[in-house]
């Protein structure tokens, strides 16, 4: 439990593989179940799967998720969480110091909009009315001078 209060941060949850953390007990992943089993049972932790396997989990503190109607078939939670990765776990470990950077996504701060850019769409139009056609000077486009 002290492991995952001490990583919690802001969040109500920790994502983290039964791998990881038993690398920081330092204990078997065995020891791992049978420890974060009894912080289920005795109400401390909500445990949710995250994937197929069941080896990478969030452990949830203080607060149960809640789940969403269904929608489309599929029933959800969304919660934010502090998410712990170790580097042996990683398919591209040689990789991890000399990675270029991600492309950057422009963001919006609070009460910003964003500018529409593009060339967007003709403006609507309609056709005047009887006896009501603006009077524009035209462009001789064989001379480029104006015309009245």
């Amino acid at each position: 439990m002290h492991i995952l209060t001490a990583r919690v941060g802001e969040h109500n949850a920790v994502v983290v593989s039964q791998k990881t953390l038993a690398e920081l007990m330092k204990c078997s992943r065995r020891t791992v179940q049978r420890a974060v089993d009894v912080l289920v049972q005795d109400r401390w932790i909500e445990l949710r799967q995250i994937g197929e396997n069941g080896t990478v989990n969030a452990h949830i503190i203080n607060d149960r998720v809640a789940w969403s109607g269904k929608r489309d078939g599929i029933r959800y939670s969304l919660f934010s969480a502090a998410v712990i990765v170790s580097d042996e776990e990683q398919p591209d470990r040689e990789q991890l110091d000399n990675q270029q950077p991600l492309r950057r996504l422009p963001s919006l701060f609070r009460d910003e909009r964003q500018m529409p850019a593009g060339d967007g769409l003709p403006p609507p139009s309609q056709p005047f009315l009887g006896g009501m056609e603006p009077e524009l000077p035209a462009l001789d486009l064989n001379k480029g001078n104006k015309r009245d």
